[in-house]
């Protein structure tokens, strides 16, 4: 037989749950409510990326290469590495690290280490611009310094002996992955025609490397997603012509930039436009 003071304390718990589950379906009917009455100045929530930051330390070698201003951004398509902000301060990856073009912009701090008769102290700070290619006739050890998986740099010569002797030809050094610093936004050069377009991407701060490039214009073209084409130009044949453009680019942080209306209505062939950098 159940006590009169167990059935009074089972009656109060009740009666508490029903008045919790009117409080929580008025709070949420108050809330749908609220939302209905602000729903023009409701924002979606931003979820902010940290900035990019420096890589852990990597082991590989490095040797240098002729060249000049014009030819040092070779595999990337930069025209020219001073001129677009680079300076000669660029290196050629092999293949494991170049990743087909995917790696271009990205910039490395690289020291030179365990050879005291040829390494110089201190830091180089390069940007990947160009391409060492494999050699699958030498081997690894003895010529074929960018064949895979060798993580190799293979150095604009005009800075290589700011880390080590030229003397040396091929140095042990340590690599990291460090944030590129740009002055200025990042640069869209259009190239190609009405049915073939080309945009060559350009002065990228944060990660440096762009994986993602979208287009967007003010009327017909909606955001179109462009192809990589090579190195840091990526193609779309969609209609461009006669719209202002708004460009979106992803680093390989997963951040992005979206540069609005950058190129005016009547852009031209062969122009380079301005948009937001990364911070």
């Amino acid at each position: 037989m159940a006590s009169p003071l167990g059935a009074l304390s089972a009656t109060l718990l009740l009666l508490l749950a029903i008045a919790l589950a009117n409080c929580e379906a008025k709070a949420m009917h108050s809330a749908l409510h609220a939302v209905g009455r602000h729903s023009q100045r409701v924002q979606p929530v931003k979820h902010h990326k940290p900035k990019f930051k420096p890589g852990p330390w990597s082991k590989a070698h490095a040797t240098f290469y002729e060249g000049g201003t014009g030819s040092f951004g070779g595999a990337c398509n930069y025209k020219d590495v001073v001129g677009e902000g680079y300076g000669l301060n660029t290196a050629a990856l092999s293949e494991v690290l170049f990743r087909k073009g995917q790696t271009c912009g990205a910039c490395y701090e690289i020291q030179c280490i365990d050879n005291p008769k040829w390494c110089k102290k201190g830091s180089l700070f390069v940007t990947a611009t160009d391409h060492c290619p494999p050699n699958p006739s030498l081997p690894s050890d003895n010529g074929g310094w960018c064949n895979s998986p060798r993580q190799h740099f293979d150095i604009a010569k005009p800075v290589f002996n700011q880390i080590a002797d030229y003397t040396a030809g091929i140095v042990p050094i340590q690599y990291r992955r460090v944030p590129c610093q740009k002055k200025g936004g990042i640069r869209f050069t259009i190239m190609g025609n009405p049915w073939f377009n080309q945009v060559i991407v350009w002065n990228v701060g944060g990660a440096g490397d762009v994986v993602s490039v979208q287009v967007k214009g003010n009327d017909k073209l909606r955001w179109t997603q462009m192809e990589r084409d090579w190195g840091s130009t990526w193609k779309t044949s969609a209609h461009m012509v006669g719209e202002s453009l708004t460009f979106r680019a992803r680093a390989s942080d997963g951040r992005c930039s979206t540069s609005w209306h950058v190129a005016p209505k009547n852009w031209q062939f062969g122009q380079t436009y301005e948009g937001k950098n990364f911070k």
